[in-house]
């Protein structure tokens, strides 16, 4: 398997830390590749229309997408607990993980509409308005952050990466100043040896 990522995408990251949590890292090579929405590149393309990361490219030449498709389709193929639980708490996951990538694409595009867009062309209003969606799904996680303890699941790694996210791109946002449960678990959670190895730079 292959798996197309960029280091800095929070959704790669999520990928990433779920294959090595699942002991699969070692099956899949990494490609590298730089992706902004105002420039082309034809390697995602070609594997995914939509021209987004990641992408899993199959043995059999299927491509996968988007980061959830991955990351149940990776949960399938190894031996331990399931990431993505198939007993009565799979809603709570999924809604949590749900949340956990809202944060990250309104966090992504109010990066791209700072740093992509001209200054001329940037609006105050649709900052503000992606911005507002990252505070409100973090007001929600640290009224649900009793449910991203026990044993691992893809909530609790979408969460990590998502938080991770802000650190490196919004460090000025200060959202541990707010969110304490959020803070103890980013803390205890960005540890884990999965979550050293995918930090961005």
């Amino acid at each position: 398997m292959q798996l197309i990522y960029a280091a800095a995408s929070p959704f790669a990251r999520k990928v990433r830390v779920l294959a090595a949590e699942a002991g699969l890292l070692a099956e899949i090579e990494l490609l590298d590749t730089a992706v902004l929405p105002t420039t082309l590149n034809e390697r995602v393309n070609r594997a995914n229309p939509l021209g987004k990361i990641p992408v899993l490219l199959l043995d059999d030449g299927q491509a996968l997408y988007d980061s959830r498709v991955i990351c149940e389709y990776l949960d399938t193929l190894h031996q331990g607990s399931r990431l993505l639980p198939v007993d009565a708490r799979r809603w709570q996951v999924l809604r949590l993980a749900a949340l956990a990538d809202g944060l990250m694409e309104a966090a992504l595009l109010a990066r791209y509409e700072k740093a992509v867009r001209e200054p001329e062309q940037q609006s105050q209003a649709w900052l503000d308005g992606q911005l507002g969606k990252v505070w409100r799904a973090l007001a929600e996680l640290e009224r649900q952050a009793a449910q991203l303890q026990g044993p691992l699941d893809l909530a609790q790694i979408g969460v990590a990466c998502a938080l991770g996210y802000l650190d490196f791109r919004f460090a000025d946002l200060d959202w541990r100043a707010t969110h304490p449960l959020l803070r103890d678990f980013q803390l205890a959670f960005s540890a884990r040896a999965s979550m050293q190895a995918s930090a961005p730079v």
